[in-house]
């Protein structure tokens, strides 16, 4: 079946209204101020995407110098915790050679006390040897 002249006619004359209708045609220039508004408007998205992520890199590298203080502040406190323990270390020292001085202390005095038991057991035993040495005569 074939159409008529005057239907190809009429589906000319309509074509561009249908088309227009669902809007799968439009006229070129329409269509053409379509795309750069749509164009317009992604490129300002972009920007503005852009920015955010500027200010992202901005708070992130605010961040990182906080970060950097603090690790500052723990190094201050371990330095000052180091010193701390060296001051400690040196009254362990100054306590160690206290106790050293005891020791000393307490050998003298068990070397003393030595000396004067065997003093004393050799003055009972010189003692006890008189006394019967004594004892014999009379």
């Amino acid at each position: 079946m074939a159409l008529a002249q005057e239907d190809i006619e009429f589906i000319k004359a309509h074509l561009g209204e249908w088309l227009a209708e669902q809007s799968l045609g439009q006229p070129p220039a329409v269509y053409e101020v379509e795309l750069r508004e749509r164009m317009v408007r992604v490129e300002e998205e972009l920007k503005h995407q852009r920015e955010l992520m500027y200010q992202g890199f901005q708070q992130m590298e605010r961040r990182f110098e906080q970060v950097d203080q603090r690790f500052e502040q723990m190094e201050k406190r371990f330095e000052q915790m180091e010193k701390r323990f060296e001051q400690i270390d040196k009254r362990f020292e100054q306590v160690d050679r206290r106790f050293e001085r005891v020791d000393q202390r307490f050998d003298e005095m068990l070397r003393r006390h030595d000396r004067q038991f065997l003093w004393l057991v050799g003055f009972i035993v010189t003692c006890t040897g008189l006394l019967f040495a004594g004892l014999r005569l009379f």
